[in-house]
């Protein structure tokens, strides 16, 4: 039990720290330069397309959980619960999937959207991954109003969840 209040703790951790005060304001630019979304939901219909790429082959479902991403210095912070299946024999698990990556769509109705890919993070067996880092090409081109975040499949590159109520931080 301690082992799980400790985890706990250290995602609100991560969720805090995921967003310092100092980025409010991206470094002089105001709410353009980042980025939040408030939850992470499970895709709902397989084979959905967002920027080129194709939604999973099931349902998805999550607990919830947070995106950030600092545009000015391409940073992003993510944290998912609960991601499981909704459908087939495995509902309600993880399945076979034990990793997980955060992507950021830019301009995802454009003909060329830019994909921008966080490393692969473990996923655990009650579907809980959390990534905090620097992400590579540079995010600084993207733009708050017109950008999506994704949770994908390493294996087959499709995407299971997005990021749900999009707004500038703070």
């Amino acid at each position: 039990m301690k082992a799980l209040g400790k985890a706990i703790i250290g995602g609100a951790l991560l969720l805090t720290m995921a967003a310092p005060a100092g980025w409010a304001d991206g470094g002089g630019g105001g709410a353009k330069n980042s980025v939040s979304w408030q939850t992470i939901i499970g895709i709902i219909q397989s084979g959905n397309i967002v920027g080129g790429i194709t939604g999973g082959g099931q349902p998805w479902s999550t607990l919830g959980g947070r995106a950030y991403v600092d545009l000015l210095n391409s940073v992003v912070a993510f944290k998912v619960k609960g991601l499981v299946l909704a459908g087939g024999n495995t509902i309600g698990t993880p399945g076979t999937l034990t990793a997980v990556k955060g992507t950021l769509v830019c301009n995802p109705a454009a003909t060329s959207p830019t994909i921008i890919d966080t490393p692969s993070v473990a996923l655990d067996t009650q579907g809980n991954a959390s990534f905090y880092g620097s992400v590579s090409p540079l995010t600084a081109g993207c733009s708050a109003s017109a950008v999506a975040f994704l949770i994908r499949v390493p294996a087959n590159q499709h995407w299971i969840a997005n990021g749900a109520v999009q707004v500038p931080y703070p």
